[in-house]
């Protein structure tokens, strides 16, 4: 009897757990048909972040952040970058937890690539986006005329006030 009366005990405990959890979850909009991209490498700056999840936010599209993983050509082009990816993770983790946040849906991924803009390449001929927000830190004055030139979508390069605090 008492064996019964535990489990019982465990299984409404779990489910009043289940829906604790579920009411304290940010609210996500549903995703609309839109996907705007954010790609980057090395650190986003907050800026090019909050713009994006406004742009996201207002056209109720999801926020597809993409860090660009270079491999160099002395390893194969599929060869685990252990030490990169370790960087990558948690800049994707608090890109995604700054998106729920703001009730924007999220798609965060790692994209692998000879260089960042042979990345992106490979990003595009995969899926479709309607908007590009590119932050100007972290690309060459070359990869963004690149992006600018090949984007397949309506594409923003954006660059944060030097010294402006987000």
């Amino acid at each position: 009897m008492i064996a019964v009366l535990v489990v019982v005990a465990v299984i409404v405990a779990a489910c009043l757990g289940a829906i604790a959890a579920r009411m304290l979850r940010p609210r996500v909009r549903h995703a609309g048909k839109g996907r705007i991209l954010v790609p980057f490498a090395g650190a986003l700056d907050p800026t090019v972040l909050n713009a994006a999840i406004r742009i996201a936010r207002a056209e109720e599209s999801t926020l597809v952040a993409a860090y660009l993983l270079v491999v160099p050509l002395q390893y194969p082009e599929e060869s685990p970058r252990k030490e990169q990816v370790a960087v990558a993770v948690p800049l994707l983790e608090a890109v995604e937890l700054a998106a729920l946040r703001a009730g924007v849906a999220v798609d965060a991924r790692i994209e692998k690539g000879r260089s960042l803009t042979h990345a992106l390449r490979r990003l595009w001929e995969v899926e479709r986006f309607e908007r590009i927000v590119a932050p100007a830190p972290g690309f060459s004055a070359k990869d963004l005329a690149w992006i600018l030139t090949h984007a397949p979508a309506e594409t923003i390069v954006l660059r944060p006030t030097p010294g402006l605090a987000a």
